[in-house]
């Protein structure tokens, strides 16, 4: 189906009413506002980037002082939440909020005063631990460690990096001065790492001893007390016990402002919200008494708001059709059944202006193909179940979550369908408990094919390749109704027909040979390769003289050569549907596989081994291919149907509207 249908919209009121309008707006959510130019003098733009930063640097605090406060007083919170969507805020609670805003804020930045302040006191006891640590193993030194010496003396207070006694450090400063004669040496303490010492000489020697010293490895301690070190030791635990005291006290104040911690949430939301709206005001064109803006919305949503805008607020309102030359942003419309798959739309490209919107025939094929790859009934049902519970108790899920839950909700109901036509119920698993635990011949019989235990797989893949076929025509289809509709019928008979005479040409004429009955079940009669070899060859002629249509004759024969060729990429395309049967399989063998290998404990007490390996295995198979089912359906859509008839590039319909983290406004917003 066709895009929505866009409208230009202009809007120009008293300037006076520009806040109201502009809130009403945003509230609304239906207008993409397009900047505009100022041409003359009479026109002014009014820059808005110092409220916007002042805003954002508000909404940063909030959100600051409310992850603090989550540290004290964290949300219970559990794997659903994900689902829960933003908390719903009242009319009066909103406003109650806004009136408090100056308030609230202060609060905040005295609850991050209050952090700062901890974490330099943190920094602070680190600090003094490190100087105590440092410190300990000089604590028998009962002097200063900025000693020096005296007058006819010379002091040497520091270390050695390995484990000497005093005979040793003797000796070592022997081996490098022997005329160093009146040095005394005492060890303060020692260790594998380090040995602390405290040198003395004759201030005459001090030199000789300093270079002998230097050379032996000695080196001064990285922390120096102007006390002794035990006295040192004891002044920095005093003040890391005074730091503590003012950690417990000033945590104590941050959780005095337990009941604002919603607030700060709050007020992270509502800046943001004041930021968006002056940034959208920078589009805007204003004079001294009015002001005048342009933008984009929906034909169905156009009448209304110019409606209430002249009513209430006495703006001039015009609505417009917008050129057929320029490009516009997309919205989709499309029912309850295809509208979740609009997010696998949007995940590749949204639709220019005039461009098929696919989604419908898309979901179809969606949903069919999703079932087919995951093919298991109990792993459809699991599906079915656990969103349609998601969908009846969160009813509050953010609409793109909502989108995706209610896809897979489709999704499960088509994995249930396959896994009857397959006869597959978690596996095998109602064979193997019925044989294991009951004596008993239980079945869960195939509707239609058993890929796995009966010997029809090869006739399964064939349908997988009709399915393929439809989809890739269906495709071409489109871009033949595209081609008409745009007033280029000769497009469609050159770039479609073409394709489908010599694809479906082939496939009837390989149809009607032998070497294909095994894998059919069937060979057409012979006037059907008779039919098809025509058609094929007169697809192939099509495509050869007019593939290259508006090029010159050697260019044009040359594209027509490769246009050809390009029959090996529908080849391609057609056998990549076999993963439709291949993830089938993979499924239902790795349930198997699980069901077995819990069914080797046996009857009777080894119905709790089987229970726990069925529950780990089967939720391990359902996640693994579900993903490859979601992957691979993607990939047929993206690749192998898109790629015949989609262009894509268009740009999203991004309205002004509120967009917060934490609360879902919807009632009238009134504020500044």
């Amino acid at each position: 189906m066709p895009v929505v249908k866009m409208q230009q919209i202009s809007i120009c009121a008293l300037r006076t009413k520009r806040k109201a309008i502009m809130e009403e707006l945003q509230r609304r959510g239906v207008i993409e506002i397009s900047p505009l130019k100022c041409d003359g003098d009479v026109f002014v733009k009014e820059e808005t980037a110092q409220q916007q930063s002042l805003f954002m640097k508000n909404s940063a605090s909030a959100a600051k002082a409310y992850e603090i406060m989550l540290r004290y007083f964290p949300e219970k919170s559990s794997m659903l939440d994900m689902f829960k969507g933003r908390d719903l805020l009242s009319k009066d609670e909103y406003y109650s909020m806004v009136e408090k805003s100056l308030d609230i804020m202060r609060s905040a930045n005295d609850v991050i005063a209050l952090d700062k302040g901890l974490s330099e006191k943190r920094a602070g006891i680190a600090k003094y631990e490190y100087q105590i640590e440092a410190l300990l193993p000089w604590e028998s030194l009962d002097i200063s460690m900025r000693f020096k010496g005296t007058e006819s003396s010379a002091a040497f207070i520091g270390t050695f990096p390995e484990l000497l006694n005093y005979e040793q450090i003797l000796l070592k400063i022997a081996e490098q001065n022997p005329n160093i004669s009146s040095a005394e040496v005492e060890v303060i303490s020692s260790s594998k790492e380090m040995t602390c010492v405290f040198i003395i000489c004759k201030r005459s020697e001090q030199p000789l001893l300093e270079d002998a010293l230097r050379k032996i490895g000695y080196s001064a301690p990285s922390v120096v007390s102007k006390y002794p070190p035990s006295d040192r030791i004891r002044q920095l635990k005093e003040r890391i016990k005074n730091l503590e005291k003012g950690i417990a006290e000033d945590e104590d104040k941050i959780k005095a402002f337990e009941s604002s911690r919603d607030s700060f949430k709050f007020m992270e939301d509502y800046y943001v919200m004041r930021a968006e709206k002056y940034g959208e005001l920078e589009k805007l064109v204003n004079t001294r008494h009015t002001f005048f803006l342009k933008g984009y919305i929906t034909e169905k949503d156009a009448q209304s708001l110019s409606r209430y805008l002249s009513d209430k607020y006495d703006a001039v309102v015009e609505c417009s059709d917008i050129p057929e030359n320029e490009e516009i942003p997309i919205a989709l419309k499309n029912n309850a059944l295809t509208r979740p798959v609009e997010s696998v739309l949007e995940t590749y490209s949204m639709p220019k202006r005039y461009e098929f919107d696919p989604t419908g025939i898309m979901a179809i094929f969606y949903y069919i193909f999703f079932g087919m790859m995951f093919s298991d009934a109990g792993y459809g049902l699991v599906m079915t179940i656990a969103c349609a519970v998601v969908l009846r108790k969160f009813k509050n899920m953010e609409e793109g979550l909502r989108k995706s839950v209610k896809m897979f909700f489709f999704c499960g109901i088509s994995t249930t369908f396959w896994g009857a036509m397959y006869g597959s119920f978690f596996g095998d698993a109602i064979t193997v408990i019925g044989r294991t635990f009951f004596n008993a011949d239980w079945k869960f019989p195939a509707l239609w094919f058993d890929p796995i235990q009966g010997t029809n797989s090869m006739t399964l893949l064939m349908y997988c390749f009709l399915f393929g076929i439809i989809h890739i025509f269906v495709g071409l289809g489109i871009s033949g109704y595209m081609s008409i509709k745009n007033g280029k019928p000769l497009d469609a008979v050159y770039d479609v027909l073409s394709w489908y005479l010599l694809v479906g040409g082939g496939i009837l004429a390989l149809l009607s040979m032998d070497m294909l009955k095994s894998m059919t079940g069937f060979t057409l009669p012979p006037v059907f390769l008779t039919i098809g070899g025509v058609c094929a060859l007169i697809g192939a002629l099509i495509i050869l003289f007019f593939s290259g249509r508006g090029s010159k004759p050697v260019k044009r024969l040359l594209k027509g050569i490769y246009g050809v060729y390009g029959v090996t990429g529908y080849l391609s395309d057609i056998l990549s549907y076999s993963r439709l049967l291949a993830l089938g399989l993979a499924t239902g063998v790795i349930a198997q596989v699980f069901n077995q290998i819990g069914s080797m404990f046996g009857g009777g007490l080894g119905v709790i081994p089987f229970i726990i390996v069925f529950l780990i295995g089967h939720t391990l198979n359902i996640g693994i291919n579900a993903l490859g089912a979601y992957v691979h359906t993607n990939r047929l859509q993206f690749v192998e149907f898109f790629g015949k008839f989609y262009e894509g590039g268009g740009e999203k319909f991004a309205p002004f509207k509120i967009n917060t983290k934490h609360y879902n406004i919807k009632e009238d917003i009134k504020n500044g």
